[in-house]
């Protein structure tokens, strides 16, 4: 075993098991291995170690663990989708404007080299990846080195929208059945990969896309195999009224009374449940359906709060008693970015600066994350944890002074700070470098990638709309000055 021996490590966030909390360490030493993980962590480290590094002047934290991603197409839309309107979902993208936006394999292989890299900067070591599979996915997370699990999305229908304010449903339930046995597959296949590293769930895509058969299905089989189910529930006023229309529930007791509503069920979003004042709703019990079963909210922050959408609000949930963890649903894959819109977006809505704490932000990004898969072996510092961590200069200007560095890093410092990450015992981030992704080369197939998607626009629009009546530029565009 190669053991590497952090010496002197000038703060570190360590688990303790017994408080079930993280905590401050100061000057301590820190050995790890690939096989082992974490194997020490206290005073002087007396035994051998084939590599010695200096952790003076360095936070050590545990990685990220990022429950909601979609890597694969995301990065496509980068200064498009920012400031687009669509009033008649209440500026909800999803229906008018994603399905114009769609990219082909190759955007799709471009776009996960952008969003991997960005992941990695930003200290995240552990994915969840709802992605449309293509060709090379399950390689390309393989050799980014980022530890991953695949969440193939499938469904029974597809939106789409004639008018810009009805929402249709295109169902094929035959092609739905035949993309689950598909995703099924791939899961088992990522299960198998080599790289030791990936792991699967199932994915029915949304709530209000997948019939009550394809769902229970899923779950079905999530619990045969032990695998966590994700779903799309309560992103949009659109789909709660649509859900009740159908069965005269909200999309949360819908899922409860199909059986599925357990410990293995992420809930991706979770914004509009019926406590929520944009719905004015009779009734206040999805809050406490999600606790008492079990399940886990996936909280990403910055996607909704640029349509003028929050959850109402992550302290509230938390007080609740349920598991939230972070996600990264949009551009830039800026996991810290995500901390600092989370915290601010619901000190506004809450008006007090007391609906949260950064401990309990870092929590839903560490444990709360590692909680939703069901996992006690990441997400935290101590001994028999894979060593999965993110080492922060303290001497970076944004970190100093040093009074209590996560805080400052959340708050202040953003993935400026951050030197080095390390998944599974082995360097993937090097003084803010990804070493096992060509950013350059990615983000110009990334360019040409958007180009071809920009230039189709108009065949995909149900007006025939250029991309720039979808998405005007903020200034003009002029071939000279007047």
């Amino acid at each position: 075993m190669s053991v590497t021996l952090l010496e002197q490590v000038s703060w570190v966030v360590a688990w303790d098991e017994a408080r079930r909390a993280h905590v401050y360490l100061r000057d301590v030493d820190v050995a790890f291995s690939q096989e082992a993980g974490f194997a020490y962590l206290g005073a002087r480290f007396e035994g051998e170690a084939r590599t010695r590094l200096s952790g003076r002047g360095r936070l050590l934290l545990p990685g990220f663990v990022d429950i909601h991603c979609h890597p694969t197409s995301e990065p496509l839309r980068r200064g498009i989708t920012d400031e687009i309107t669509s009033p008649g979902f209440h500026h909800s993208s999803l229906y008018e404007f994603l399905p114009v936006l769609e990219g082909d394999d190759e955007a799709r292989a471009a776009c996960i080299q952008v969003a991997l890299a960005e992941l990695l900067k930003s200290g995240v070591t552990t994915l969840v990846d709802l992605s449309v599979p293509y060709d090379g996915w399950l390689d390309a997370l393989a050799e980014s080195g980022i530890r991953a699990c695949v969440a193939p999305m499938y469904r029974d229908a597809r939106w789409l929208t004639r008018d810009g304010h009805s929402l249709e449903y295109a169902w094929d339930t035959r092609r739905g059945r035949e993309a689950f046995e598909g995703a099924a597959r791939l899961v088992e296949r990522a299960r198998q990969h080599p790289c030791g590293r990936l792991s699967g769930m199932l994915c029915p895509a949304q709530v209000d896309t997948c019939s009550a058969e394809l769902i229970q299905g899923s779950h079905a089989l999530a619990r045969e195999r032990g695998l966590e189910l994700h779903i799309h529930v309560a992103q949009s006023v659109a789909e709660f009224h649509e859900m009740h229309r159908r069965h005269g529930m909200t999309p949360v007791q819908w899922l409860d009374s199909l059986g599925v509503l357990d410990e293995r069920a992420i809930l991706g979003h979770a914004i509009f449940l019926d406590h929520h004042p944009w719905l004015h709703w009779t009734s206040r019990r999805d809050l406490d359906l999600i606790r008492e079963r079990g399940a886990t909210v996936a909280h990403c922050p910055t996607v909704f709060v640029r349509r003028g959408i929050t959850l109402r609000t992550f302290g509230e949930y938390l007080r609740a008693g349920i598991n939230v963890g972070i996600g990264t649903d949009t551009y830039p894959h800026d996991f810290l970015r995500e901390l600092l819109v989370a915290s601010y977006a619901a000190r506004a809505v809450a008006e007090t600066v007391t609906d949260h704490t950064a401990a309990e932000l870092f929590t839903a990004a560490t444990v709360g994350g590692a909680r939703a898969l069901r996992r006690d072996d990441i997400g935290r510092v101590a001994p028999g944890a894979k060593a999965d961590f993110v080492l922060v200069d303290l001497d970076h200007p944004a970190m100093r002074p040093v009074y209590d560095p996560l805080r400052t890093l959340i708050y202040s410092a953003d993935d400026r700070a951050i030197r080095d990450v390390w998944i599974d015992g082995r360097r993937v981030v090097a003084d803010g470098v990804v070493t096992t992704i060509d950013l350059e080369a990615a983000t110009a197939a990334l360019e040409e990638a958007q180009a071809r998607v920009l230039e189709q626009v108009p065949r995909r629009d149900r007006a025939g709309r250029p991309i720039e009546r979808l998405a005007p530029r903020c200034l003009e565009l002029r071939e000279r000055l007047a």
